[in-house]
């Protein structure tokens, strides 16, 4: 049987005409223009986030630069690409009661703060780099979850808490009457730290022991840091982790990442609109 014939005969059967589907073979071998530049789009994104943003991610990045997509055509350009996110699993975390008497939660879980510099969190990580396990500190604002202080060390001492404090402090316009909210590590509870709260004038809260969702927000930062961004091996020096980890929190993550917190806004952004619409300067 010729080829034609073969065609003929598969046509007949479907009831479709041969000039359909000669017309189908024709598009098939094609691609639109659009579809070109919103994939060169996605894989120029995806790249920057370092393959960790997911297709509701990227859909908010692409809309915030003009292109009008959905979540289902960038699902549909990540598989034509073969783009696959590394954003890990759920885990689960034991919880526990038991508060400081000298330092109660008074935030209690009250994540909605109604503007910035009301309520700032903070917390300890580790970050591996050249042969030793390293310490970054971190503060954020509850109100974007903005990145304000940060600092790096080898040693996680009362030290390493009262830079990034004030790295928040200096950056933040030295306001008063904030609330600090932590863990119970021993570095937030030091004599240091707590004098520097003093002379601030910022009001401590603490979680109970062993009980992270007390303070989530921070736990998010640093999954998100540690599964987008830091190298699986590590850094290989001190002074690269500070350069690149910089990068993350003060470009990437407070400008550019979008944060489901925010609708879709990146940290800065959403702050940057509520001093626009209410005229705080």
């Amino acid at each position: 049987m010729r080829e034609q014939d073969a065609i003929d005969l598969v046509c007949s059967l479907f009831e479709v005409p041969t000039s359909c589907f000669y017309t189908y073979l024709k598009r098939k071998g094609r691609t639109a223009p659009d579809q070109v530049l919103l994939r060169s789009e996605v894989k120029r994104l995806f790249t920057a986030s370092r393959a960790a943003a997911g297709s509701r991610t990227l859909v908010k990045m692409m809309q915030a630069e003009g292109h009008q997509v959905g979540r289902f055509k960038v699902r549909e350009l990540m598989k034509e690409a073969g783009l696959i996110c590394k954003q890990p699993g759920a885990h689960a975390y034991k919880t526990a009661t038991v508060e400081r008497p000298d330092i109660p939660n008074i935030l209690d879980r009250n994540f909605r703060v109604g503007e910035p510099n009301r309520v700032w969190c903070g917390d300890i990580t580790y970050i591996w780099a050249g042969n030793r396990w390293c310490y970054l500190a971190a503060v954020i604002d509850l109100y974007s979850r903005r990145l304000v202080g940060w600092a790096m060390s080898q040693t996680a001492d009362a030290e390493l808490v009262t830079k990034a404090l004030d790295m928040a402090w200096e950056q933040r316009g030295r306001p008063t009457g904030v609330l600090f909210h932590s863990d119970q590590g021993c570095q937030y509870g030091s004599r240091k730290f707590r004098q520097r709260l003093w002379r601030y004038r910022i009001k401590q809260s603490m979680s109970r022991r062993g009980n992270c969702w007390d303070n989530a927000p921070m736990e998010r930062l640093f999954r998100s840091l540690k599964s987008e961004w830091v190298p699986s091996i590590g850094y290989t020096t001190l002074s690269a982790a500070k350069r690149d980890i910089s990068l993350y929190l003060m470009d990437y993550y407070n400008w550019r990442r979008p944060h489901q917190h925010n609708n879709g806004e990146s940290p800065a952004n959403a702050e940057n609109r509520l001093y626009l619409l209410s005229g705080i300067s």
